[in-house]
């Protein structure tokens, strides 16, 4: 699809379509979409960012936020060395010297009126988050130098922006911390909670399964491991898959810990070997 602003052609990102849901937490999803409602003419949606470690769902609250909306969703990875450009229009030269401007999936969203992630957002550089300032207040614009074009935000545009609690990202500068609020904490989730994601995730596993990665991940968390739910899932998910090679229904317990040290490391079977599940 292609649009004209200020007589540039412009080629926009197709949606991002998931097969995923949010499960549990729902005090999260009504904070998320608090921070994007419109309460008055002269009011303007708020820039969340979502803050946990990795693993936690971050993207995926925002992805099921976008899509109770009923909203095409755009998912822009930020990384270390991501420029203004890739989160705006990036030149691409074509045919004959020419050259066609490319829309991000962030200006794609801000022209259609959809939902914008930014995905992992404190891994960019202040030089990146600057040519977004202008987008973050009430302005509600950006400004590719490249195409030479103002584009404004349509009013059903919103942005959330992820953010890893780890130590391989970028501090925020203060002028965009101020402007990407409200903080939403997204912590590991309640046991039950934890079991219902993996059954979402894995509706093919068995029960006993299930559990008792529940459980091993209930008491990481317990004991500040950083292991999240989607550790969960690899660990569940390779577990399965070594099991079904095997003909005992002993070879169960040795298939789980197999998965949990190929995922996680050695280290992990502390969290395992006081919770096996009972022969059957």
């Amino acid at each position: 699809m292609t649009v004209e602003i200020e007589g540039v052609p412009l080629h926009l990102a197709h949606p991002d379509e998931l097969t995923i849901q949010w499960v549990g937490q729902e005090e999260l999803m009504r904070q998320l979409l608090a921070a994007w409602m419109v309460v008055h003419e002269l009011d303007v949606p708020m820039n969340p960012r979502l803050l946990g470690k990795p693993g936690v769902g971050k993207t995926t609250l925002a992805y099921a936020a976008g899509k109770r909306m009923g909203r095409d969703v755009y998912i822009l990875q930020a990384t270390l060395d991501t420029r203004p450009d890739d989160l705006l229009v990036t030149p691409v030269l074509q045919g004959e010297g020419s050259l066609r401007y490319v829309a991000s999936p962030l200006v794609t969203a801000m022209i259609r009126g959809g939902i914008a992630i930014l995905d992992e957002g404190n891994r960019m550089s202040e030089k990146s988050w600057a040519s977004l300032a202008p987008l973050l207040d009430n302005r509600r614009y950006v400004e590719s130098i490249v195409a030479g074009i103002k584009i404004k935000a349509h009013p059903q545009f919103r942005l959330v922006a992820t953010m890893n609690d780890d130590a391989s990202t970028f501090e925020l500068p203060e002028y965009i911390h101020s402007r990407l609020q409200p903080q939403i904490l997204i912590d590991f989730p309640e046991r039950d909670e934890e079991y219902h994601i993996l059954r979402e995730n894995l509706p093919f596993a068995e029960d006993r399964i299930l559990h008792y990665v529940t459980d091993f991940l209930q008491l990481a968390h317990a004991a500040d491991e950083r292991y999240t739910v989607r550790d969960g899932i690899n660990v569940a998910r390779f577990a399965i898959k070594l099991k079904s090679l095997a003909t005992e229904k002993s070879h169960e317990t040795e298939a789980l810990e197999t998965a949990i040290t190929e995922v996680l490391g050695e280290e992990a079977l502390r969290y395992a070997r006081r919770n096996r599940p009972a022969a059957s």
